[in-house]
């Protein structure tokens, strides 16, 4: 194969401060590369300095592309001139981003985005590039092509806007992608077909791929090479089978042992004894305005969760999985008390709506988000965030008591003055992704609930992060005898963590049981359909 681009010694810096520390790697015509590491690692970066998108940022090093006759035809990326290197951005190389929600313009249908494209390169009239849009979205896999085309982003679903983005990148057939966590945000099954959908283009315009990850599954199923990135450094590189089959260097053996591990122990109640909660006919419905006239006198609904029964036993874990929209996090939202439901759920016993007279239940069942920079105050301390929760249901405690119990609940999320002096008076801004949720872990159990609401808790984090707090709860689980309602689309996280299993779509109950049972040997169509997506994504 002839090479297409050539970097050597590629040095990005901030304020002085390096952030990519001189790496080299090579990408031939057609070739699949991945470029593998964790967050902070310097994936990004290197990539968007390929194409000087990278502000207030030095750049150095030599990143040559070849035109179709090298080695006349030899441009350097990183020294040419701003007005050649904007002939070069979309036409020669072009990029898919990691989040096509904040990539599209939210003022804009996507077709005439796309079309924008066209017309900037092509010099294609409005009435060809709206066509040629049209037919780029139906190449992409989009149903209803012309209708999606005048549809703004905010309009599609998340495979939908990815597809979006991919026609875009794709509009003057580049001959090299640039792809940046292209599936990150997907569902299982939608990222599988977002996979077969870039291998069947590549292959058909004969392109090549960078695609920047930190999913190994996805490294294995889609690339010819591999290169692994360490804190600004390329620590180890080659063929994907051989480096997965033997690894050299520590840091890439690590990704590849950083799969979820199951480690559930037996339940410590078990079925003999009362569920810690239990939903029988359980229902969500939401109004919804009605077409026409009717609209005006009566409101319509759509039912978000239709029927479901479940029990969650004391230190047992139900996962409940499924794609976005699939009912699950109302479900969970229902379980907390924070959505009206018909049919009857029970907590501890009891029988639980969320009403104010209830609130002494609030303290059985808390909940962990699936984005911790979120969820955690900005403007509060480490302090008041976890002891907030003491503040209601133990207001009794005085300051002293209160911070003792705070000080306790960081250490048993492994969170210590030793490892982080001054922790309790640091903000959520302080800390990496994992000790976020690990802050957010201890607010949940300061109160000593009996049962967690785990929304997607890992989905944000990295392969090894995403081990650790897996780990964490699974070792919290053993010695609290602690209930977990585990919200994911994540086969392997349910394969690590769940005892029972709750597989949902359009709002219903598809399948339940043992959890490895369902997984194995599954009965549902749509169960064999994401265990199967899991496999491949």
């Amino acid at each position: 194969m002839t090479d297409l681009l050539d970097v050597r010694g590629l040095r990005v810096a901030f304020g002085g401060k390096e952030v990519v520390h001189g790496i080299d790697f090579q990408i031939a015509a057609g070739e699949k590369l991945a470029l593998v590491g964790e967050s902070g690692s310097g994936k990004t970066v290197t990539a968007l300095a390929l194409l000087r998108l990278v502000q207030n940022a030095e750049v150095s090093g030599v990143a040559r592309i070849f035109g179709p006759q090298p080695p006349s035809d030899v441009r350097d990326l990183l020294s040419i001139s701003e007005h050649a290197l904007r002939g070069i951005r979309g036409r020669e190389i072009a990029m898919i981003f990691q989040e096509p929600m904040t990539a599209l313009n939210p003022l804009y249908p996507v077709g005439e985005q796309i079309a924008e494209v066209l017309q900037l390169h092509e010099g294609l009239s409005g009435r060809a590039a709206h066509a040629a849009a049209v037919q780029l979205l139906a190449d992409t896999g989009i149903a209803e092509p012309v209708r999606r085309a005048a549809a703004f982003p905010h309009q599609l679903s998340g495979g939908q806007r990815q597809r979006a983005m991919i026609a875009m990148a794709l509009a003057c057939r580049p001959r090299l992608l640039l792809a940046d966590e292209p599936t990150t945000a997907l569902d299982v099954t939608v990222r599988a077909q977002i996979l077969e959908l870039l291998a069947d283009l590549q292959r058909r315009f004969g392109m090549a791929v960078l695609l920047i990850t930190h999913d190994l599954n996805l490294v294995r199923r889609f690339a010819d090479r591999v290169a692994v990135m360490e804190n600004g450094h390329i620590v180890e590189q080659g063929a994907v089978g051989a480096v997965f089959e033997a690894p050299r260097h520590a840091y890439t053996r690590k990704l590849i042992d950083s799969r979820p591990e199951r480690d559930v122990a037996p339940a410590s109640g078990g079925e003999g004894a009362p569920p810690v909660l239990q939903a029988r006919a359980l229902r969500v419905g939401y109004p919804v305005p009605r077409p026409g006239l009717g609209g005006w006198f009566r409101r319509g609904e759509f039912v978000a969760v239709q029927g479901a029964d479940f029990r969650v036993w004391r230190g047992r874990t139900l996962g409940v999985v499924g794609e976005s929209g699939s009912g699950k996090t109302t479900l969970a939202l229902a379980a907390l008390g924070l959505l009206p439901h018909g049919g009857t759920l029970d907590l501890a016993g009891r029988h639980w709506r969320g009403r104010r007279r209830d609130r002494d239940l609030r303290r059985v069942i808390q909940v962990v988000f699936q984005d911790p920079f979120s969820s955690l105050s900005p403007r509060m301390t480490v302090e008041a965030i976890v002891g907030e929760g003491l503040r209601v249901h133990a207001p009794d405690l005085d300051a002293a008591a209160r911070r003792q119990r705070v000080v306790a609940a960081l250490a048993d999320v492994g969170l210590g003055e030793a490892q982080y002096p001054g922790l309790l008076e640091r903000y959520p801004h302080e800390f990496s992704g994992g000790q976020r949720q690990r802050l957010a872990i201890a607010r949940a159990l300061i109160v000593e609930p009996r049962i967690l609401v785990l929304d997607e808790p890992t989905s944000a984090l990295d392969v090894t992060v995403q081990k650790q707090v897996l780990g964490l709860l699974q070792r919290l689980q053993r010695e609290r005898g602690l209930s977990y309602l585990l919200i994911t689309h994540d086969v392997e996280v349910i394969r690590a963590m769940a005892h029972d299993i709750l597989v949902m779509k359009d709002g219903a109950v598809l399948e339940a049981g043992p959890a490895l049972q369902v997984l194995d040997a599954p009965r549902h169509p749509y169960t064999r359909q994401l265990v199967a997506a899991a496999q491949v994504a």
